[in-house]
């Protein structure tokens, strides 16, 4: 059974570490409020271009540009963007698990999936199992820039436009609220026109040719997407930190409440006991 001296010492402990998770909150907190305004202001831009690209693919022939050509994929690219730290609750564990599930789910089908890994908790999580790492940018979510996306994108672009891989897939955690963070996933390459963008085509003058725009448009437009995706997993990052720190804060002080009565319930019996020797002894002199 612990001693009065081992249950203050915990306390102290308990403390010095509910001082710790709660810095380490407000922290998220500020770097959360500067990464959600970045988010709110990349969004309106890549949905834009989203919908001009749409419009363009819908009518342009698929074999003017490598990265409209569909093809049977025996060979996928899956980009993960994980965090390159922890004490995040479960942020990357549930981003590793679902790119897990998509590879073998792949791989059930008969196609190969490889990896890019940005993040160092999933390129860690991934290196000890059996899945190819194509390419892995660490220690990078702490400055992320738009010249980031577009190393990521040269590298996913020249594999695909190689024809060693027919889909290049993106994996991130999408930004709702600072609780609310949504896996995503989607497919990057080839680019085709969906249904939406047939319903919804808009007729647009360009100048010069549309063969000319897309061999513009379509890489920057694969690199605005990723550079999306890592604003989302940066803001999702934050706010999943923040809530995990507030959650440990809140139970350190359970726990010292709890401790804290223990030790004064010790103490009592101690007091206790010591006033029984006390009585006794007295009694004994007197007989």
């Amino acid at each position: 059974m612990a001693s009065l001296r081992d249950i203050r010492k915990r306390i102290a402990s308990v403390k010095n570490t509910q001082k710790i998770t709660n810095a380490m909150k407000m922290v998220a907190a500020a770097k959360l409020r500067r990464a959600e305004e970045a988010i709110k202001a990349g969004r309106p831009f890549a949905k834009k271009m989203r919908e001009v690209l749409l419009s363009l693919a819908a009518r342009t022939n698929p074999s003017v540009h490598p990265m409209l050509q569909v093809g049977p994929p025996e060979k996928i690219l899956l980009i993960q963007i994980t965090a390159d730290r922890g004490l995040c609750g479960a942020f990357n564990v549930t981003l590793n698990r679902r790119a897990e599930a998509f590879i073998k789910g792949m791989k059930a089908k008969g196609i190969q999936a490889d990896l890019i890994s940005v993040g160092r908790k999933g390129n860690d999580y991934f290196r000890r199992r059996q899945v190819h790492i194509v390419d892995k940018f660490v220690n990078v979510m702490n400055n992320i820039s738009f010249d980031l996306a577009g190393q990521i994108v040269a590298v996913a672009t020249e594999k695909f436009a190689s024809g060693e891989y027919q889909e290049v897939y993106l994996l991130y955690n999408s930004f709702r609220t600072a609780v609310t963070q949504v896996i995503t996933l989607m497919r990057l390459l080839p680019v085709t026109p969906e249904e939406e963008g047939w319903k919804r085509r808009r007729e647009y003058l360009y100048e010069p040719s549309e063969e000319e725009l897309l061999a513009e448009i379509l890489p920057r437009y694969v690199q605005v997407q990723i550079y999306t995706g890592l604003l989302d997993s940066v803001a999702s990052e934050h706010g999943a930190r923040m809530t995990a720190m507030e959650a440990a804060t809140s139970n350190a002080e359970e726990m010292i409440y709890k401790l804290t009565l223990k030790a004064n319930r010790m103490r009592q019996e101690s007091i206790t006991t010591e006033l029984m020797e006390i009585v006794g002894g007295a009694e004994a002199l007197k007989g």
